[in-house]
């Protein structure tokens, strides 16, 4: 009899121990959710650090729930399915948290691209009238606009505003412009910037200029701040980061949040310790590849 008890104490230890480990994979990014990102130096802690809580936690309940450990572990993976099948947190969710989290600890992604050139035209009337007809045009106290921006920085990663902030809102609002701007050209040589208001009644439709207008503006309205960049036959809007603790958090975010979209780096502009990153309708993500270095003005708003 002590023989058949000490051959299942070991099998239930193995169990256990299996048990254990399941339980901690998909409660790590669970529990990451809530950790704000932890930066030393060029690495991203914050995950190794919820492995550890998911780890103690594991453990002390094993030991005080022996009994429970079996029933709570399948309760889990019933509710992991539940969330998967009625499109929540699931496997999927945690498997791409994991994969992130990782190229965030021993991935390399980031890219700062050459300092801007400053190459004001010759004709420095028509490029002075220019910026200030783009300038004019921005307005983030229009009700249009800003009740646009509140209702799509709500649209997605709602659920990771513990872990980001105000970051996430403006996350999302960018991923509602690039996922629903469509390009439609000006007729030739007859410039059109649109407002913002104008793009978003229209249908989300219009050039270069008129997605960098609505983009600043909108992100305006919702505190974020924001410049637009005027090179040769492009406009593209940038956004302030902060310093560079600021944007390792920013560069996070968008590393947790679009992980599925980054294939190459994520480009920013640095100067005088201050970061600005991508928001051009060229890339799915924010800090896509800026289209040149070379620019005819930097427009502050």
């Amino acid at each position: 009899m002590l023989y058949t008890y000490d051959q299942y104490r070991g099998l239930r230890r193995l169990l256990l121990t299996t048990i254990c480990i399941l339980t901690i994979l998909p409660l790590a990014p669970l529990i990451n959710r809530y950790i704000p990102p932890i930066i030393v130096g060029s690495w991203n802690l914050d995950l190794m650090v919820s492995i550890v809580i998911a780890a103690l936690f594991t453990v002390i309940v094993v030991r005080i729930f022996r009994f429970l450990i079996v029933p709570a572990a399948a309760l889990f993976v019933l509710v992991l399915l539940f969330n998967q099948l009625t499109d929540r947190y699931g496997l999927g969710n945690m498997v791409n948290d994991y994969r992130v989290m990782v190229s965030n600890n021993w991935g390399n992604k980031e890219h700062k691209e050459a300092d801007l050139l400053i190459t004001p035209s010759f004709f420095d009337g028509p490029l002075t009238k220019t910026v200030k007809a783009l300038q004019s045009k921005v307005d983030h106290r229009d009700s249009v606009v800003r009740n646009f921006a509140v209702r799509y920085s709500l649209e997605y990663f709602d659920e990771y505003h513990p872990k980001y902030g105000s970051t996430v809102r403006v996350l999302s609002l960018f991923k509602y412009i690039n996922t629903h701007f469509r390009y439609v050209p000006d007729a030739e040589r007859d410039e059109y910037f649109a407002t913002a208001r104008e793009t978003i009644l229209n249908g989300m439709g219009g050039d270069c200029d008129d997605h960098t207008i609505l983009m600043v503006s909108a992100l305006s309205a919702i505190g974020a701040r924001c410049r637009m960049t005027l090179t040769e036959g492009h406009l593209y809007p940038e956004l302030f980061c902060g310093d560079k603790n600021q944007f390792e958090k920013m560069q996070s975010a968008i590393l947790h949040l679009f992980g599925a979209d980054i294939k190459d780096n994520i480009y920013y502009h640095e100067q005088d310790g201050e970061y600005w990153i991508n928001l051009d309708y060229t890339a799915n993500h924010p800090g896509g590849p800026f289209v040149s270095d070379k620019a005819f003005a930097i427009i502050n708003l």
